[in-house]
């Protein structure tokens, strides 16, 4: 179990992380979420005792990382990837972590079989691609049989494979039991992966509630409508103070009302149907509502390319008689 208690961390006069309190619950898997610079990495730094809390305490099953004798067999970590030694082999490393420890070679040969690492194994970690790289970092999270699990992005650099084989891993992990607390910036991969969600923006705590009670934030139910009749249906849809989108022909998306109540009203009216499928708000859509107001770094997606234009002395490209220029339906984030 992690707990933290008003944790705080400041650098000058930045406030990365603001008096955060949660629980990460063991036999459950939990997904940190939150925009880039939101405190995230700072946050699991201080779980393991990498940076010390300006403020508030952290504590792993009960005791501070420090406290504990034994850390990698109580706390697994991988918050960097890329901090291993790039001479050593897989192999070499993973022997060295585990002598810390007094770690026999039979449980570094399980990780390295477990993470699929055996045939680079012997190769030195310099020459490792970035899914090989997280997959070590991973079986060095695991060295220890630890009962806490702390992941930074693991499935970066993961081919789908390897995906869906992080997925199972933390799965299985947390059905043993184990504490599983994990960050990504995948969506969709959260929602199939956590059972449980902490969202941060700012440095403060945004959410900490079941995926599904996430989900449930997202403003507004979409009702899909496809009818023969769509514009008269269009038009008695908005006569009822509903919010109707024509998205192709004989298509509506309808906002501000249930599929039983638009049918019935298009029964009513003697409009045929096709189809009336309610679609739910997803984890993104819940996550983009909850950090609309704590994304720190914003662009603009319409001024790509112009610097390069400028800097050549080219003019802007201009739009021919009757084109219509493309659109976006928000900020890159």
């Amino acid at each position: 179990m992690i707990e933290a208690q008003g944790l705080t961390k400041r650098y000058g006069s930045k406030t990365a992380v603001d008096g955060m309190t949660f629980t990460v619950q063991p036999g459950k898997v939990t997904g940190f979420l939150g925009p880039n610079g939101a405190g995230k990495s700072t946050t699991m730094r201080m779980v393991v005792g990498l940076d010390r809390p300006t403020a508030g305490t952290v504590t792993v099953n009960g005791r501070r990382y420090a406290e504990h004798r034994a850390p990698l067999q109580e706390v697994g970590a991988l918050l960097d990837a890329k901090a291993v030694h790039t001479g050593r082999t897989a192999q070499n490393h993973l022997l060295a972590m585990a002598a810390t420890h007094g770690i026999g070679r039979r449980r570094v040969d399980e990780v390295i079989e477990m993470t699929g690492l055996g045939p680079v194994a012997r190769k030195r970690v310099g020459g490792f691609s970035l899914g090989m790289g997280q997959r070590l970092g991973i079986a060095s999270a695991m060295l220890g049989d630890p009962a806490t699990l702390i992941l930074d992005e693991p499935v970066n650099g993961l081919d789908p494979e390897g995906v869906l084989w992080v997925r199972n891993l933390v799965k299985y992990l947390a059905g043993q039991g184990r504490t599983v607390f994990l960050s990504s910036h995948l969506m969709s991969e959260m929602a199939v992966t956590a059972d449980h969600v902490v969202v941060v923006g700012r440095g403060r705590l945004l959410a900490d509630a079941p995926v599904q009670e996430i989900v449930g934030l997202a403003a507004g139910t979409t009702v899909r409508v496809r009818s023969p009749q769509a514009s008269a249906l269009e038009e008695l849809l908005r006569r009822q103070g509903l919010a109707v989108t024509s998205t192709e022909l004989g298509l509506l998306e309808v906002t501000g009302g249930t599929a039983p109540a638009i049918g019935d009203a298009a029964a009513a009216a003697g409009i045929a149907l096709h189809e009336l499928t309610p679609v739910h708000g997803s984890l993104e859509d819940a996550y983009l509502q909850l950090t609309a107001d704590d994304v720190e770094f914003h662009a603009d997606p319409s001024a790509a390319g112009r610097p390069a234009l400028a800097a050549a002395g080219a003019p802007e490209p201009t739009l021919s008689s009757g084109a219509t220029a493309p659109t976006t339906e928000g900020a890159l984030r």
